[in-house]
């Protein structure tokens, strides 16, 4: 047990204090700002509040005889989501100080993408190759490139991950998920 405390205390000996090794540079450039970012959310839920708006209005927003038309709720809820945006961007107008403050930086954005990328590319991948061929190929290359683990140990991990998965929705509980060209080999 000593040895594994020496380990420790080396470890966090050889980061500076309050470091962690896994904590991006701070010299990283800012990408956005706080307020920059607030903007952008408000204007794309805006554009959706107005869009959704418009089509419940379309199939009939009002009150008919027997009731609520079928865009009746629906409507006024845009209406409550278009109004909360447009308060959100003229407090951020407002408080124009908060402007400097950094939402995210370049590095930061950089771990965001190493796990968004991937996990796009196993939802589009689904599709075709099937649930557990993706989730073999999205596994072994996250062990892999984010974890920088040795190949060997990252497809044996992925596989004996698929195979377990397809052992128990496929086999012992029969549940139906999205096959690829595998699974019809095997005719499952």
């Amino acid at each position: 047990m000593p040895e594994a405390e020496n380990g420790v205390a080396a470890a966090e000996s050889a980061a500076p204090a309050g470091h962690s090794p896994a904590a991006p540079e701070s010299e990283s450039p800012p990408i956005a700002t706080t307020r920059g970012a607030e903007v952008a959310v408000y204007a794309a839920l805006l554009a959706l509040a107005l869009l959704l708006g418009f089509d419940n209005w379309r199939s009939g927003a009002g009150w008919a005889k027997d009731g609520p038309q079928s865009g009746y709720f629906p409507f006024y809820l845009c209406v409550i989501l278009a109004g909360a945006c447009l308060f959100g961007l003229v407090v951020a107008y407002r408080h124009r100080r908060a402007a400097t403050t950094t939402f995210v930086t370049r590095d930061q954005l950089w771990r965001v993408m190493q796990v968004f990328v991937p996990t796009f590319l196993f939802c589009v991948l689904l599709q075709w190759l099937g649930l557990y061929v993706a989730s073999f190929l999205l596994i072994a290359g996250f062990m892999r490139v984010v974890g920088r683990i040795a190949w060997w140990k990252s497809l044996v991990t992925a596989l004996l991950f698929a195979v377990i998965m397809f052992a128990t929705f496929d086999l012992a509980f029969d549940v139906i998920m999205p096959k690829g060209p595998l699974e019809a080999i095997f005719g499952r």
